[in-house]
């Protein structure tokens, strides 16, 4: 990997958290920036497979009210540059990329705290009337925010193709085994998170049916997501013809009662 592939992706990692702090114009989940990673390396299909494991991870992880999370996202682009540059596998990539999303929940902490200083001072120049110093020290936090995942995305990528050589020429068989079978797991989890907050219970039988559908007679995952979509809009339909059946039952009602009189 050269050192303009390493750069660009840095800066990547801090618009994609500039963006997703800010306006958000820009695609910013884990599918978009395999593909985009995996384009500038040449190799899609890697990238949107790996853009894809890490966005089962974060199915159901959200950072509400100030939490911080994972940063899946910078982990789908150090992944996806180190399995592609080393050539050693999808799994080594993630011993670099996934320990180092996690660890970005660290930074975006520090970053939060030095947002609270910097704000403060963009405050005492607003009541100060001092409104070129007030932005100033608001695109500070802008310049602090892209930080948070440039520093840890840089230095990944710096050090990880020559950290994952040495890591495989030293640890025995079972431990990347041990991470191939995490790579598999971990986005069960996301999955099962996500399943945790829908009715799942009340539309069981519709999970039963994608199973089926995929271990047994094997159809693709896109064929299975074309049925979901029929399956739900023709449940949608019958939803939305209840209403208007009770009225109309209701109004034959009136009418009956009418006529009995």
């Amino acid at each position: 990997m050269s050192f303009g592939q390493i750069l660009l992706f840095t800066i990547f990692a801090g618009i994609k958290k500039v963006d997703q702090k800010g306006p958000q114009v820009v695609i910013h989940n884990s599918m978009f920036w395999g593909m985009v990673v995996g384009l500038c390396m040449g190799d899609l299909k890697t990238g949107l497979f790996i853009g894809g494991t890490y966005q089962l991870m974060s199915l159901g992880v959200a950072a509400l009210g100030g939490s911080s999370v994972p940063d899946y996202q910078i982990g789908t682009i150090i992944t996806t540059a180190i399995a592609i540059s080393s050539g050693v596998g999808i799994e080594a990539g993630m011993a670099i990329g996934l320990p180092i999303c996690m660890l970005s929940v660290q930074f975006d902490v520090v970053g939060n705290i030095v947002h609270g200083q910097l704000v403060q001072q963009a405050k005492k120049c607003c009541h100060a009337r001092n409104f070129k110093g007030m932005n100033l020290w608001i695109w500070s936090c802008v310049i602090v925010t892209a930080l948070t995942t440039m520093i840890p995305t840089f230095l990944g990528l710096a050090l990880g193709t020559a950290l994952v050589e040495h890591i495989l020429a030293i640890v025995p068989a079972w431990f990347t085994a041990g991470l191939s079978l995490a790579g598999k797991i971990l986005p069960l989890c996301g999955l099962a998170v996500l399943m945790g907050y829908m009715p799942v219970k009340k539309y069981f039988e519709y999970i039963l049916f994608g199973f089926v559908m995929y271990a047994y007679l094997g159809v693709p995952v896109l064929g299975i997501a074309i049925v979901a979509v029929g399956l739900a809009w023709m449940l949608y339909k019958n939803l939305a013809k209840e209403p208007l059946a009770a009225v109309a039952a209701g109004n034959g009602d009136v009418i009956g009662g009418d006529e009995d009189e």
